[in-house]
């Protein structure tokens, strides 16, 4: 052969046999098959072999079946982000003519799906309040083919009594899934409970680094399997390897970040809770955040995010000079990595609730928390100026 072809050929030199402790890397869209006849074009890879780089390599298909295992599934899709997989699920449940449930405490960007994108697509999408437990039944039509749980709820951490929903969804034959991201999947062990389907940002807790972007749909079982495999191959979610691979190795400390940052976060809390310029704190460990008993009952354990309200005598500017004051803390709207994290949520909905730009989100860090608490210490000096 001419040595531009040998340059071209796929088939390995070395030996083959070397064995590591972390999963390889496979990259790759074409799959090359024996012959003619052993080819398909099927996204169901775990069942029927490889054959097209858009359903996942290797890699990818090993951080499924090590997220489908934590979680307790019977199968997880992993997409490009935790807003790939609230779509996924979305489109999967839900045609024209469908109708939706989700709590008005769930992510913003799950509410504008149901507000543009599904509204556009025939289907309503309604917004429920996350403490209605039981009172859910009320609300299921005949046409109800999904209900959104997320526990705690996005910023202001309201804790649903999961079990009760899961219960008048059943009686009705409607599928519950929940956005399960800040249990990182194992705080809150969502099909123990009867939920059908849990997504994850792994982008957050697994990734645990803030360099990747990830999300996870597991499924309690084979309908789940099948209606969300069609529609993940319809969309064409392929994610990267490099991220998958990432993603695993998040995996080997996720348990020993777990613990710290719960620590740390539980330390700077409640350094919070005894100032006297903070009126509210909104983190599930704390009797003050709606739903507390239920979190003590449900979960095993907090994580690094929550928020808290400043008194209601400080001007919405101040607090934007406050968030400038921040050294260690860095401005950003993500949460689960390493670097501690601070927003303000000036313009947040909930009924009946005005927080008057004095709401902040905190994700807590690696950093010492003695350090955390100096550096919002500091920072509340320009509060009282």
């Amino acid at each position: 052969m001419d040595w531009r072809t040998k340059l071209l050929s796929p088939q390995s030199l070395a030996r083959t046999d070397f064995r590591s402790l972390a999963t390889p890397v496979y990259r790759g869209s074409t799959v090359v098959f024996d012959s003619q006849e052993t080819v398909k074009d099927h996204w169901e890879h775990a069942k029927a072999g490889y054959s097209y780089g858009l359903y996942g390599t290797p890699t990818t298909l090993e951080l499924s079946a090590r997220i489908s295992e934590i979680e307790g599934s019977k199968h997880t899709f992993i997409v490009p982000g935790g807003q790939a997989a609230i779509a996924l699920v979305y489109l999967s449940y839900c045609k024209s003519g469908s109708h939706a449930l989700v709590p008005y405490s769930a992510y913003g960007p799950n509410k504008e799906i149901g507000e543009d994108l599904l509204a556009g697509l025939g289907v309503e999408v309604e917004q429920y309040d996350p403490m209605i437990g039981s009172g859910i039944e009320n609300l299921i039509k005949e046409n109800t083919a999904l209900i959104w749980c997320e526990s705690p709820g996005s910023v202001t951490m309201e804790i649903q009594d999961i079990p009760e929903i899961v219960a008048q969804a059943n009686k009705k034959g409607v599928p519950v899934a929940i956005d399960n991201t800040y249990s990182a999947g194992v705080f809150f062990d969502a099909f123990s409970f009867g939920v059908d389907i849990s997504i994850q940002a792994l982008t957050k807790y697994v990734g645990g680094h803030s360099d990747l972007m990830l999300g996870s749909v597991s499924v309690a079982n084979q309908i789940g399997y099948e209606m969300v495999g069609k529609v993940f191959k319809q969309l064409g979610l392929a994610v990267s390897p490099d991220d998958c691979s990432l993603a695993l190795r998040g995996l080997q400390t996720l348990g020993v970040r777990l613990n710290h940052l719960e620590k740390s976060t539980l330390t700077v809390a409640r350094w919070l809770e005894k100032s006297n310029l903070v009126e509210l704190l909104f983190h599930p460990a704390f009797s003050s955040c709606p739903g507390h008993t239920i979190w003590r009952r449900d979960f095993t354990g907090s994580a690094s995010v929550f928020s808290f309200l400043i008194n209601v005598e400080i001007p919405p500017e101040k607090v934007i000079n406050f968030l400038n004051a921040l050294k260690i803390f860095k401005i950003g709207l993500s949460w689960g990595g390493v670097t501690s994290l601070a927003i303000i949520y000036p313009a947040i909905e909930r009924p009946n609730k005005d927080f008057g730009g004095r709401l902040v989100r905190l994700n807590i860090g690696l950093e010492h928390p003695e350090d955390l608490i100096a550096d919002l210490s500091q920072a509340f000096k320009f509060l009282q100026k």
